[in-house]
C-alpha cells in the first residue's frame, strides 16, 4: 500500500490527482472557475502558488506551504478562524468541489482518487522542470500546441503584467527573467522520467 508524506510548513510540493476511474473533473467552463474560487478560499491562506494546470480528468499544482508564522501573520487578511494541518486544507478544497459537482450533475460518491498525491520538491532544478512540465501538460495531451494557448493554467499569468496572486516574480527569477522563461517554454521535451517518478 502506497503511503504519502505529510505536508510540512515551509516546503515546496507538487500536488496532483485525477478523477476516480478517470472521470472528468471539469465538465464545463464554470467548473474550472468554481475550482479556482474554492482554491482561493481554502489554499491561498496557507500556501503560495508557483504553477497550476486544470485538465479534463486531472490537475497539477505547485505550491509552497507557508510557515506557521506566515499563516498567523496574515490570518486577518484571509479571516482564518482556526489553523488546521495543510493537508486538511486541501482535503476541504476537494470535498467542497466534489459536493458542488455532485449537486450540479446529480451524481454521488467520491470524485477524486484518494489520497491526493504529493511530492516534495527539494531543489531548484526539480522545481524549474516541474513548472515547465505543468505548463506543458495541455500540449502533451493534445489540447494545444503551446502553453500560452491553454486558458486553464498559470502560464498566461506568468507572462502577463496583469495583477495575480501567483508568485510571478519568484517564478521568473528561477528562469533568470521573463525572456528566458519564454525561451524555456518554446520547445516541448520528454518528461517520461519525471512521469515515471510521479507514477502518472
Amino acid at each position: 500500500m502506497q503511503t504519502f508524506q505529510s505536508l510540512e510548513y515551509g516546503n515546496y510540493y507538487h500536488i496532483y490527482n485525477r478523477g476516480i476511474n478517470d472521470e472528468n473533473l471539469f465538465k464545463e467552463t464554470r467548473n474550472h472557475e468554481h475550482f479556482l474560487n474554492l482554491y482561493s478560499k481554502h489554499i491561498e491562506p496557507i500556501a503560495e502558488t508557483y504553477a497550476w494546470c486544470l485538465l479534463k480528468n486531472h490537475f497539477h499544482l505547485l505550491v509552497r506551504i507557508k510557515t506557521f508564522e506566515e499563516i498567523m501573520l496574515h490570518q486577518q487578511d484571509y479571516e482564518i478562524k482556526k489553523i488546521i494541518p495543510p493537508h486538511q486544507s486541501f482535503g476541504n478544497l476537494f470535498n467542497a468541489y466534489t459536493k458542488s459537482i455532485n449537486k450540479s450533475f446529480n451524481r454521488h460518491g467520491s470524485l477524486f482518487e484518494r489520497p491526493f498525491k504529493r511530492k516534495l520538491i527539494d531543489n531548484e532544478t526539480y522545481l524549474q522542470t516541474l513548472i515547465k512540465y505543468i505548463h506543458y501538460n495541455p500540449v502533451n495531451h493534445g489540447f494545444c500546441e503551446h502553453p500560452i494557448q491553454y486558458p486553464w493554467s498559470s502560464y498566461q499569468s506568468c507572462t502577463s503584467n496583469k495583477p495575480t496572486k501567483l508568485q510571478r516574480t519568484k517564478i521568473l527569477s528561477f528562469f533568470g527573467d521573463l525572456e528566458n522563461f519564454k525561451d524555456c517554454h518554446k520547445q516541448s521535451e520528454c518528461f517520461i522520467t519525471l512521469e515515471s517518478y510521479l507514477e502518472i
